[in-house]
């Protein structure tokens, strides 16, 4: 079984990646001027460009994930009592990620089961 995580730190975790990516470029493209002069400036300008870019998708997918925290049903975890917030008919605890769901159709299956079922759909 693949090392799985809540479907909002997922979310999350791809703004924080974008962020990243994005103070990256601008800082490498800055870097073009140091090294190349004056005819670094084009590859600044496209760092700079593309990093913003990333970072304003950074910020729509944070404030989405923020958005959907806010609407998240919020439930105590059976194994480590930690409340945590769900998304969806199945998600994991954001803590001990334990498969969670309110569906008791879903209820007795186990981890591989629901993954194999969902790769299906």
């Amino acid at each position: 079984m693949k090392f799985k995580t809540a479907k909002i730190n997922a979310f999350r975790t791809w703004g924080l990646l974008l962020t990243m990516l994005g103070m990256g470029l601008m800082v490498l493209g800055t870097a073009g001027i140091v090294f190349w002069g004056s005819t670094g400036k084009v590859f600044a300008g496209i760092g700079l460009v593309i990093g913003l870019i990333s970072m304003m998708a950074s910020l729509a997918i944070y404030f989405w994930a923020g958005m959907l925290s806010t609407s998240a049903v919020q439930l105590e975890c059976p194994e480590c009592h930690k409340l945590t917030k769900m998304l969806g008919k199945t998600d994991r605890c954001m803590f001990c990620h334990t498969i969670l769901t309110m569906d008791p159709a879903e209820a007795t299956i186990t981890a591989d089961q629901l993954e194999h079922q969902q790769v299906n759909h």
